[in-house]
Order: C-alpha cells, then sequence, then structure tokens
C-alpha cells in the first residue's frame, strides 16, 4: 500500500479541528472567564457524539479509537502511569476511566496520540476536587479527575506503520501490560496468592473481585488456567457502559432538526428536555441566565454530543455558568517543559445519561470538564504525560 495513502488513512481516524494546522502566536495574556467571551469570533470545533459501535474490534488499541466507558484502549500497552497516578487522591481508590480521544497532531513524535480521562465516581471526592483546583498550583495537587496523554511516533514498538485493515484482523506487534481483572484498566501488579493467575491493580479490587456475587474469584480462583492474552473484558459491573466516540465539524450542523434528534437517539427527547430543564431553572435562579442561554444556543444544533475539541490556539470552552471558569494563571504550567498549557477539548454533561448515572443527591454530576495540554505536546521519559482537567460543578454552590 502506498506510504502517503496510509499516512492519510491513519489520519482520518482522529478527531480534529477545521483550523487543525492554524498556528498563529497570540501573545496576549487574557482571562479566561472574560464577559466578552460570548461576542468573540468563534473557532469551527469537532463535535463528539456516543454510538454504540458497529464492529466492537473498532475499539481495540490497534485501531486507535475515541470511545467511553468500559476499559481504556491503551495506546502505550505497556508503559501505563504509576500506581499512585491511578488512584483517586482522595479516597485512594482506583480511578475509572471515562473516555479517550484519538487527537494526533502533523509532528513526527506525534503521530499517533491520544488523550485519557479518568475520575472517580464519588461526588463526594468531585467536589473536593473542584475546591482543591482553586488552590494556586500547589507542589502536590490533589485530584479526583486525571488526565493523560500519550504519543507515538509511526515507527513504534507496538503497531505497524501502515493503516489498521479495517475488518477485524489488525493485531498489535506486542503485547500489552497485563491488566487488573476486576477494572481491566490499570496495571495488575498485585497477583492472587492462592491460584497465582489472577492479577490486581490493588488489593481493594482484589477483596472486590472475591466478594463480588457475579463471577466471583472466591468461585473461580482454582478453575483459572494461565493466559499470555490480554484480557478482553472486566469483572467488575460497574464499569460505564462502552460506546464509540463519532465525530461531525460544528460547521456542517447549519440547521436544527425538526424532530430534535432522530428516533434512534441514545438519550430520549423526554429526558434531555428534563435534564435541560433543571439545568436551566438552576441557572435562572442562580444569576447565570446569560451564560446558559450562550451555552444552550451553541449546543443546540446537536443537544447530543458529549464531547467538543479543537486543536486550534483560538479555541475556548463554552461555559455552562458564569462563575467557577478560571483565568489563565488557574492553568498550570506543563509539569515536564514548563510551557503553556492551552484548551484542547471539554466534555459535556450529556454523558452522564449515556452512562445512566441516577440524578440523586449524591449522584456524580458537573457542567463541564474542561482539558488542557501542553500546547507544544512536548515528549518525555514517561509514557503517560499528566495533563490538566478544570471542573465546572453546576448543582453546588461555587467557593473559592
Amino acid at each position: 500500500m502506498d506510504i502517503d495513502e496510509n499516512e492519510n488513512k491513519l489520519r482520518s481516524l482522529h478527531i480534529s479541528s477545521l483550523d487543525e494546522e492554524d498556528d498563529e502566536d497570540d501573545d496576549v495574556e487574557e482571562e479566561l472567564s472574560d464577559e466578552d467571551d460570548d461576542e468573540e469570533d468563534r473557532v469551527p470545533m469537532t463535535l463528539g457524539f456516543a454510538e454504540k459501535p458497529k464492529n466492537p474490534w473498532s475499539l481495540l488499541r490497534q485501531y486507535f479509537p475515541s470511545k467511553a466507558g468500559g476499559m481504556p484502549a491503551w495506546l502505550d500497552p505497556v508503559n501505563l502511569p504509576s500506581e499512585k497516578s491511578s488512584l483517586c487522591d482522595f479516597c485512594g481508590e482506583p480511578l475509572q476511566f471515562l473516555l479517550q480521544v484519538y487527537a494526533p497532531l502533523p509532528e513526527e513524535s506525534t503521530f499517533h496520540r491520544s488523550l485519557f480521562i479518568f475520575m472517580c465516581p464519588s461526588m463526594s471526592c468531585l467536589l473536593r476536587d473542584q475546591h482543591d483546583q482553586w488552590k494556586k498550583h500547589p507542589e502536590t495537587p490533589s485530584r479526583s479527575v486525571k488526565v493523560f496523554r500519550c504519543q507515538l511516533p509511526r515507527v513504534n514498538p507496538f503497531y505497524a506503520s501502515e493503516a489498521p485493515a479495517e475488518d477485524g484482523t489488525e493485531q498489535p506487534l506486542t503485547v500489552g501490560a497485563i491488566l487488573c481483572n476486576w477494572c481491566g484498566t490499570w496495571k495488575g501488579d498485585k497477583i492472587c496468592s492462592s491460584c497465582r493467575i489472577a492479577r490486581y491493580c490493588s488489593g481493594k479490587h482484589q477483596t472486590a473481585h472475591w466478594r463480588s456475587s457475579n463471577a466471583s474469584h472466591k468461585v473461580l480462583c482454582r478453575q483459572l488456567e494461565t493466559s499470555g492474552k490480554e484480557i478482553e473484558s472486566a469483572a467488575s459491573k460497574s464499569l460505564w457502559p462502552e460506546y464509540e466516540i463519532v465525530n461531525e465539524d460544528e460547521l456542517e450542523l447549519d440547521e436544527i432538526p425538526d424532530n430534535n434528534g432522530s428516533a434512534s437517539a441514545l438519550v430520549s427527547r423526554s429526558r434531555k428536555d428534563e435534564y435541560f430543564g433543571k439545568l436551566q431553572t438552576y441557572f435562572k435562579g442562580s444569576g447565570e441566565s446569560r451564560s446558559w442561554a450562550s451555552f444552550h444556543e451553541r449546543i443546540s444544533l446537536a443537544p447530543d454530543q458529549i464531547l467538543r475539541y479543537s486543536s486550534s490556539a483560538q479555541a475556548k470552552a463554552i461555559w455552562p455558568m458564569a462563575s467557577g471558569r478560571p483565568s489563565t494563571v488557574d492553568i498550570p504550567k506543563c509539569n515536564y517543559c514548563g510551557g503553556t498549557r492551552g484548551f484542547e477539548f471539554q466534555v459535556l454533561p450529556q454523558l452522564l445519561y449515556f452512562f445512566h448515572v441516577e440524578d440523586g443527591e449524591d449522584s456524580l454530576d458537573w457542567a463541564t470538564i474542561v482539558v488542557y495540554t501542553c500546547e507544544s505536546s512536548c515528549e518525555a521519559s514517561v509514557g503517560y504525560k499528566e495533563e490538566f482537567a478544570w471542573v465546572q460543578l453546576a448543582s453546588q454552590s461555587i467557593s473559592h
């Protein structure tokens, strides 16, 4: 297959913006929370939508997927984040996989590039996270939402340099690290002392597997056979449902559908109306009606969108609320090169409905999660570079 054809095919897999190659510098430091953000020229965005995959194999790591829920498809399958990085800094539980975005950049070092979000499913931890994020760059930040960036050159030890075959037969070049049998997410550094086969990322997940009512390891322990394969499913039933993230350019959405979405939409119109009604009531009551109106207008052409992405340096997040928005000084510099971090994408609260999160007092909730990444996408000696997420909450008063 022609090399240029291969490169074009690989590039077509990723989420991108129409202004991807716009590298115009802007040396003026500005507040991200300025009121005139609503009046700025809008940068075209790429929107992400959650869909059940037509072919389950398309979510395997060798197909470089963008996906939400289930288990992560690690880009570098060997050099995973450390055990400390995998834990919620408040409760100490292993973080749960939220989503990943495949977003390569033109440079050779970022030919493959994915961004991963993990978070603690505890709302109490998210509240503490939201409070702590206002602290001015503590030496050791505490987070319940963590973002990791991984990038590889075209020629690498894990994948062929040609585009993967679109028939489900593609195989990675190397086997990945052994993952936790319970969550299927983090490296299984701990081994069951009885069967010497089952692996776990933490003692908590080993205990959870032993005590689970479904597929209890206590029952299956001595029936297991050694396998060198990567695990295909996790024993835990508490992972969020798995979806493929498909993308569409916002500019192509030039009119609002008369039926407010197709009949096959994964979120029903009644549920969306209920959700937006609750948000609107809250925002009006808290003096946030202007921000809400702007936010609602921007997403109304595609209310099912779960993600907004752009690699343009001029792109900015849209905020449901005026309060709880960061300024440029609130976004820490890159941990590895000391460079500036810029907006790359945001996760919208619609994702919670796809994950069937109950609407309860202690249920997980957010207004938006905005991800800022190193503007130079620097290289470092670690496989996964930690980036920064800013959480804006809607259901709690913002105090800092």
